[in-house]
Parts: C-alpha cells; structure tokens; sequence
C-alpha cells in the first residue's frame, strides 16, 4: 500500500492506519522545514520472524547459575559452573596455625534470598569435584565440558540444601542486609581439611606458588560446582569462597601464652579469575518448529528469535525519500500460569545477525542506527521506537542488500546516572538468568509501516 499526500506544514503526525487493531500501535511525529512542500509516503511491508537456537553465549560473569528446572513449554534447564579463586600476591597466611594444623575447610555458595527461580523448598544436592586441568579464557558456555577438566572419580565435598534455609528462622531470614544481625543465604559445604593443610604447607615449602595468579592456578586450579540430585529450582550465584579455619595463639602483654583464638582465610572468585558457566537446555526441539502464531525466547543460551527485513524491497519502494518513521514494536504471548513458568526479559537488543560474535566479546554498545534497545517489557509489549535511521543507513551503505537478519536477544543492562539525571546504559551483557517469553509472528504483528518524504521539486 502507498499512500501520496501533499502537506505545507512544520509538523506532521502520523498514526499506523491499524482498521481499529490496537496492536499495530502509533507511529510518533515528524518534522518538515517552516514553509517547505514536502510529499510524504506511507509504504507497508511484512517482517519474518523465526525462533532460533544459540546454545552458545559469551558469559564472562562472576555470578552463576545452580540448579534444575522444568518449565512444560520451554524444556529443562540444568545449570552449574567451574571457578578458580583470586589469590593476593605473596599471600601467606596471616597467623601460624598451632602445631601448623588446620581445622576445616569450606566452600560457601552465597546467594540473594531472592535469588533463586522455581520451588524454594525442593530438595537439592551440590557436589564439588576438583579441576586438573588448566583453564583455558574460554567465557563462551557449553564449548566447555565440565568433565574434560574435572576429577569426576573423586568429589572432595557434597551438601543438600533448599533455596529457603529451613534452619534460620523466619524472623532473621527477613532482616535487611542494613541490620547488624542480617543473614546472607549461602549453600556451605564442608570439604577435606587435608585441602587447608596443602595450602598452608605451600606457603612454608614453595612460597613461589602464590607469587602471581597464575603460578596460584597452577597449584590450585579451582572446582567444578555442580548438582547430583534433585530438581526444581535454580539460584542465582552472587559469590563463591573458599574458607580455611584455623586456630592461632596469642600472648599476654608478659610474654606467656594467653589463649587460642579462632581466624580463616578466603579465597573468592573475583573478576580477575575465570568462571565459566555451563547451561543444558534439553527437551525444547519443539521450540524451533515450524510455527505460524509465535517465536520462542529462552535463557539462558537457549533460542533467539530472529527477524528479517526485506531490505531490498523497502529501499526500491522508497529510492529518492528520506525515511521519517519506521516504528516497531514486538508484541509478546501471556505467560502461562502454571506454577514457577519462566518470566519474560526485562529488555531486549536488536542486532545484526553477523554483528553477534563480537558484541559481547568485545564490550559494545548500541548505536541506534543498526543496532536497538527496547523499553522495559510492559503490557505484553517491548518497543524499540523509531528505527527510521536503520533504514536511511542501509539506503546509504547498503543499498543492494536483499535481506537484513536480526536478532532479538534478552539482555541484562547495566545504567548509569549523570549530574542532569539523565539515565545512559553503561554495559549490556547476555541475559544469564531463567527466563521464557513467546512473540507473536501473525500476520496482523508482523506488518510495519514507513512513513518517507521527498521534497516537490514542481
């Protein structure tokens, strides 16, 4: 459809003529130069939309995923990670252990108390086996098998837990993280104490060891934190430390003995050290069957959706124009209501397909020009606004181009406040945590207008 009007105007509004369809939405204002004559076209065109599988994604995160999840439309989720520890350089321990004996050892999974997806009260087990291989700076997950680094005859420690820790009581689980008696959920497993011994006879026979991280790594080069029973429920790690506990003595201001006091020392997962997540989504082939109504989005490295423009036919219709509107908007299916169903991403990226590989990696942000954000999922909706500069960049740049694949990608944006008050996102990130959302790909959602001008040269 191509619609010729001729308007002497400064502004021009525009609505996507929907026949009373509320879905299409509102193409917003644009603007012509005082007294010029201008011929303004509303062309229409038809997005594709199909679901598509990425099981692989860069992750480079110090938070992990724990656990298992069924979710009936979007498959099973099992999620667990590898991890070294950061090591201050020239570390020693900070007292001498009495008889140089060390009294325990433990590993502490921390988490939010609101960090965690599914049954807060199915019972899981995590085992922790120990890595013998070096790590590689891999931060893309699956690419790496857990077992091709782990010593998965000899676990060194193995704990069972519910995301609600039933042995704190109500009243201390509610207290704010401002209260002095505040409890931060943790997952602790006790491991061998012969570990803490190894450390503390390093830092007296080969202090070297812990000269650099990387001398560190190579005595110690981490654990694999993984679940061997139960399912129902993911947490989002925030931390993972290795505690050592020992005793030391102390001294009177006389000189003699006094008494033993109790101290540790930890070792966490910073960002200087590598974690490399692991996600397995299985039982979702359904997902990318063929299907007329709707895509599929699931995290995390799950499936994306994929959008192609008919980038040629857009560009013959409106050779000679200036594009004013392209607005999209993509329009998302109710969640079911099924107790713990994956919630939609808070936002969404639209990129080039051949723009993914490096996006992630290499720390990018979006231009607004090939690349988009939309708002915060509301009302069933994401809006990406005005892509009209897409457009004008392609007719410039790109003009023979057939098609242009997208994809749409649930992201995690991190954002940042200046002196004005204006928000500017700051980093965007792979979306890593649970979540499931259907777009809807009929006719009637995939139909998009583009409102273009030329001047009347008559």
């Amino acid at each position: 459809m191509k619609i010729r009007l001729y308007v002497p105007c400064a502004i021009l509004s525009v609505f996507i003529l929907n026949a009373c369809n509320d879905d299409m939405g509102v193409v917003g204002p644009t603007v012509q130069p005082e007294g010029d004559k201008s011929i303004i076209f509303s062309d229409t065109f038809m997005l594709k939309a199909s679901t598509q599988l990425f099981d692989s994604v860069y992750a480079k995160s110090t938070y992990g995923l724990l656990g298992e999840l069924y979710d009936p439309m979007f498959g099973n989720l099992k999620s667990d990670y590898i991890c070294q520890f950061y090591s201050s350089e020239g570390f020693r321990f900070s007292q001498i252990p009495i008889d140089g004996e060390i009294d325990s050892v433990d590993l502490s999974i921390y988490y939010d108390k609101g960090g965690y997806i599914g049954d807060s009260l199915a019972p899981m087990q995590v085992k922790i086996y120990p890595i013998i291989k070096q790590l590689e700076r891999n931060f893309y997950t699956v690419n790496t098998d857990p077992k091709e680094y782990a010593d998965m005859q000899n676990p060194i420690g193995e704990q069972a837990y519910t995301p609600r820790d039933l042995h704190i009581s109500d009243s201390i689980w509610d207290l704010s993280a401002s209260d002095d008696s505040y409890y931060a959920p943790r997952i602790r497993v006790p491991l061998p104490k012969a570990l803490g011994q190894k450390f503390y006879k390093e830092t007296i026979t080969n202090p070297s060891s812990f000269n650099t991280q990387q001398s560190f790594n190579t005595f110690f080069p981490g654990v694999y934190v993984t679940n061997t029973f139960g399912s129902g429920n993911i947490i989002t790690v925030s931390n993972t430390v290795l505690t050592i506990h020992y005793r030391y003595l102390t001294a009177s201001s006389s000189g003699a003995i006094d008494s033993a006091v109790n101290t540790y020392e930890v070792f966490s997962v910073t960002p200087e050290v590598i974690q490399l997540n692991n996600f397995r989504n299985t039982d979702i082939a359904h997902l990318m069957e063929p299907n007329e109504e709707y895509t599929y989005m699931k995290t995390p490295a799950g499936v994306f959706t994929r959008l192609t423009l008919p980038a040629k036919e857009i560009l013959s219709r409106i050779e000679g124009r200036r594009v004013n509107s392209f607005y999209l908007s993509l329009k998302a299916m109710p969640q079911e209501d099924w107790e713990y169903s994956l919630t939609p991403p808070g936002y969404l990226l639209l990129l080039p397909e051949d723009s993914l590989t490096g996006f992630f990696r290499d720390g990018r942000m979006y231009n607004s020009v090939t690349s988009y954000v939309s708002s915060e999922y509301d009302e069933l909706t994401y809006d990406f606004g005005n892509l009209a500069s897409l457009l004008n960049y392609l007719a410039k740049n790109e003009p023979d181009k057939e098609e242009m694949n997208f994809l749409v990608i649930p992201i995690d944006m991190t954002t940042q406040t200046d002196y004005y008050g204006n928000v500017t996102a700051s980093s965007i990130k792979h979306y890593l945590k649970p979540s499931g959302v259907r777009l809807r790909k009929e006719r009637k959602t995939m139909r998009f207008q583009v409102i273009s001008s030329k001047y009347d040269v008559d």
